[in-house]
């Protein structure tokens, strides 16, 4: 018998709740004995109360006020606001045309990204590459960006309080960019962008409203990496985008 290593066990699970939410999770897995021994126990984590020291950056909003996405990075690239800056070997801001038509928004930088700086620059990122072309975008034509731009450890989903800390960010991000529309890759992207709290099965392929610009939900890459069936779902998802775009040109 196969034995299943804990990190594909995890990722399993995280694909089976971006797709059908987090409602699954609310049953306990422990009534059955068995499953998957591998599995810690889940232990409560007590926080320790944060200690109150003055940081200069956190009293800041600079930022605010940036004109360009290359001041705003220089104000943020530093950010200290959460957890996620304490593992991190770099700041990854985004990168593409700054005055792109379609922003891209992931989740999070991974091992490879955090390496290089950069997003969506692992296996992820290619196939990422591979769909814009099939609907005629260029990934130098795109902005390409994320919910957190510091890498969580060993890749699990960003906390709620880690997005909320970050998300400001990337909002200041399209609102310089000014694109006309918006790709979310997963559910954490819709659920920091657009505060959904539905399933990916019953967000994506349509189309919503932030600020005036239109949104479409559809797979993150890495996981159709995991789950070559649901390429097809995604086709159909791109497809509907581009004609979406080309139809707002019009």
């Amino acid at each position: 018998m196969k034995t299943v290593s804990r990190k594909k066990i995890i990722e399993a699970l995280k694909d089976q709740q971006n797709i059908f939410g987090d409602y699954l999770f609310e049953e306990k897995l422990t009534s059955s004995k068995n499953y998957y021994e591998e599995i810690p126990p889940v232990v409560e984590v007590i926080r320790e109360p944060v200690e109150e020291t003055v940081n200069l950056f956190e009293d800041t909003d600079d930022w605010k006020n940036a004109k360009t996405l290359d001041e705003l990075n220089n104000l943020i690239k530093n950010c200290s606001k959460c957890e996620l800056h304490k593992n991190r070997n770099n700041f990854v801001f985004g990168s593409g045309n700054p005055d792109a038509d379609v922003m891209v928004i992931g989740e999070g930088p991974g091992a490879e990204e955090d390496k290089q700086g950069l997003p969506f620059v692992g296996r992820a990122g290619q196939l990422l590459t591979d769909i814009l072309k099939a609907i005629k975008f260029e990934r130098n034509e795109v902005y390409i960006a994320n919910i957190v731009k510091c890498r969580p450890p060993e890749n699990r989903t960003p906390l709620p309080e880690e997005m909320e800390t970050c998300i400001p960010y990337l909002k200041k991000q399209i609102s310089l960019i000014k694109p006309k529309m918006i790709l979310c890759l997963g559910l954490t992207a819709a659920k920091g962008l657009l505060r959904k709290k539905e399933s990916l099965t019953a967000l994506r392929g349509k189309f919503f409203d932030y600020e005036g610009i239109k949104v479409m939900v559809t797979f993150h890459p890495a996981a159709l990496l995991r789950n070559p069936n649901w390429k097809r779902d995604c086709w159909e998802d791109v497809k509907k985008f581009r004609k979406m775009y080309d139809e707002i040109l019009k």
